[in-house]
């Protein structure tokens, strides 16, 4: 039987393309055994894995718990949702010594579980308004995230997120004193990759699904001149792939619009690397998206590219504090071709250099003293 603390780490996403989670699996694995809850296969770093089906949805989507939601019968919705009641069916009546809750939807179950043991709430970006754009979210699930906000972050012995506005927000309205944990990732030891002639070789990497406004990166491409080309590495939605291939239809076959498999996210950077541009283009339609500081900025920086964003708070002073690249200005296709179009390759070349010079300090190698530090202090190490 093992000595080291047992740890338990609560995520409702795939494990396997969820390289936040990933990450902080491989700094929990430092300090305890750590079983994993969620979706998708086992994790590297977990002893054991226990794995929830794709179908159990982690919010109460049932008719039952929609009339919940709908009542604002908050407190009778936890733990209710299919996912939830798997993941309690799997625990059963282990105990740990620390319990990770991986996004705000986790908390209802780690603290169901935890026994004595502290909760590390990390909520990754702003709960109670994830997915406001969306309609039916903004009325059923936001006052429901909020609730659970207000009723286990006072709770919750640790709170971390992705950057210091929203460790603000979290602060100011729940009374929390939460650390930035960046979604910044390993220093990988690369080199910026030369630029081929007058070639701008312009690259995305993501989720496909609705709402990430891929569709401007795509319009923006085929309104500029032949020199630029656009490669896409998407992970495809539970959609099955429909919007996925929406947007295959949307590049009307263009020769100079290429569409990839999805690729580890351990493998990105070395992948992205042949690249000249990352690019991202997002409306603020919510508080997270008027805030982010997304991982692919820093998959961007250790692929050793120059970036092309759209404004927002956080990357805006990232960008400029490090000259990575340019800031579109506004949020339409014409705005990302303007900018686009302005740039040279020598300021493409040296977006890259800075890119290469700032590596260091845009790794992960804080955000991992952070957890390190969150962790001993909950073990009592």
């Amino acid at each position: 039987m093992s000595s080291r603390p047992s740890i338990l780490a609560i995520s409702f996403s795939d494990f396997s393309s969820d390289a936040r989670v990933l990450r902080q699996l491989e700094v929990l694995s430092e300090f305890g055994d750590v079983t994993t809850v969620g979706y998708g296969p086992k994790p590297e770093k977990a002893i054991e894995h226990l794995e929830i089906s794709g179908n159990r949805p982690s919010l109460p989507q049932t008719i039952p718990g929609v009339v919940k939601l709908a009542m604002r019968l908050h407190k009778g919705a936890e733990l209710t949702a299919p996912a939830e009641v798997s993941a309690l069916a799997l625990i059963k009546d282990r105990s740990f010594d620390l319990v990770v809750a991986n996004e705000a939807r986790a908390l209802p179950l780690a603290h169901a579980v935890k026994g004595s043991a502290p909760v590390w709430g990390d909520m990754h970006e702003w709960a109670p308004e994830e997915r406001t754009h969306v309609l039916s979210w903004k009325l059923l699930v936001a006052p429901y995230m909020r609730h659970i906000c207000e009723r286990y972050l006072p709770m919750t012995d640790a709170v971390s997120t992705v950057n210091a506005s929203i460790a603000r927000l979290y602060d100011k309205q729940f009374g929390t004193m939460a650390r930035v944990v960046r979604n910044a990732r390993p220093f990988e030891n690369l080199t910026p990759s030369p630029l081929e002639g007058d070639r701008v070789r312009l690259v995305h990497s993501g989720a496909a699904v609705p709402g990430r406004d891929i569709e401007s990166l795509i319009s923006a491409t085929l309104q500029l001149d032949p020199r630029f080309t656009l490669d896409l590495y998407l992970i495809k939605g539970r959609d099955g792939g429909e919007y996925w291939r929406s947007l295959r239809a949307l590049a009307q076959d263009s020769a100079r619009i290429n569409f990839h498999e999805a690729v580890p996210p351990a493998e990105l950077p070395k992948v992205l690397n042949a690249f000249d541009v990352g690019v991202f283009n997002l409306p603020p339609r919510t508080t997270n998206h008027r805030l982010m500081l997304p991982n692919k900025l820093f998959d961007f920086v250790q692929a050793r590219l120059a970036v092309v964003f759209s404004p927002s708070v956080e990357t805006d002073a990232v960008i400029s504090a490090h000259s990575l690249g340019a800031v579109t200005g506004g949020f339409s296709t014409d705005d990302l071709v303007a900018t686009l179009r302005a740039l040279s390759s020598e300021e493409i070349a040296g977006y890259k250099q800075n890119s290469h010079r700032a590596a260091i300090e845009l790794s992960a190698e804080s955000d991992v003293e952070t957890e390190r530090a969150i962790i001993a202090r909950l073990l009592g190490l």
